[in-house]
């Protein structure tokens, strides 16, 4: 563990990405407990003033403070990354387990159903749902994390098969133990780096999506702040308040960009062939 930790300290992508990323974070956790405004409260008579001691980002069309939209839209964001990416990697990684304990049929009754999953996008998914149940968060979790399952199922049966042809899976196969006991002890520790890496990409992934869908109007509704509902309002102000679109904007790059920092840096850290590189 420590040489992890001295080779990540000299790895400049991973350490880089980590700090983006716990910026967000700490965003989301500060806006818990505090925000310069109430991110909802709607003040006409200021509404878009620029930057001030009062409002340091300034106000939207509504005179709502945006620092404190831009606060809480952060917990927006992880909360779909968090739990679409848990739903995505808890189906996936067992359905690929699965398929790759079990071959014949059932393999291919699982890769099949993925590649047909593949066929409908978190987008079209969310506009599927949303014409059935309204849109929302809610909505825009289920779609994402539903595309999520085929990803994980894909990379955890291709990583799962090549630890099933290794010499001491099959000697523990000669040894007598199960195909799901196998799967716990060798298989699934074994891939874990890689999930833990996809993980990561993937939630970067989820960030644009909820902003994209809320964009659309799909996502998050109204009082709810939201990065993507912040740009669609913004576009209206363009040459009145163009900052109105770049505030929300850059703390989208800042969140995706970290977080696809920080999956190529455990990537590299967690390859032993990379590792032994560096």
């Amino acid at each position: 563990m420590n040489a992890f930790w001295n080779r990540a300290l000299r790895h400049k992508s991973f350490m880089l990405g980590a700090t983006l990323t716990l910026l967000m974070i700490a965003a989301a956790l500060l806006s818990v407990f505090w925000t310069p405004h109430p991110p909802a409260e709607i003040d006409i008579p200021k509404k878009l003033q620029g930057p001030s001691a009062a409002h340091w980002l300034g106000t939207d069309s509504l005179g709502r403070d945006i620092a404190s939209q831009l606060l809480v839209g952060a917990q927006n964001s992880i909360a779909v990354g968090v739990i679409a990416v848990g739903l995505g990697l808890a189906v996936g990684v067992a359905l690929g387990c699965t398929a790759a304990a079990r071959r014949g049929w059932v393999e291919e009754l699982i890769m099949r159903s993925a590649d047909f999953t593949f066929a409908f996008p978190a987008l079209l998914s969310a506009i599927m749902l949303t014409a059935i149940y309204g849109p929302g968060l809610v909505m825009s979790i289920v779609a994402i994390g539903i595309f999520n399952i085929p990803v994980f199922a894909r990379i955890t049966r291709g990583a799962a098969n090549a630890i099933w042809s290794r010499e001491y899976v099959l000697a523990a196969r000669s040894a007598g133990k199960g195909a799901w006991r196998i799967t716990l002890d060798h298989v699934l520790p074994n891939i874990a780096s890689q999930l833990i890496v996809q993980a990561t990409i993937l939630f970067a992934t989820a960030i644009l999506a909820e902003a994209a869908l809320s964009y659309l109007g799909l996502g998050t509704q109204p009082p709810r702040p939201s990065w993507g509902r912040m740009l669609n309002e913004a576009q209206t102000q363009m040459f009145q308040a163009p900052l109105l679109a770049v505030y929300p904007g850059v703390a989208i790059v800042i969140s995706v960009l970290g977080l696809n920092l920080l999956g190529d840096g455990l990537r590299d850290l967690m390859d032993p062939k990379l590792a032994r590189k560096r």
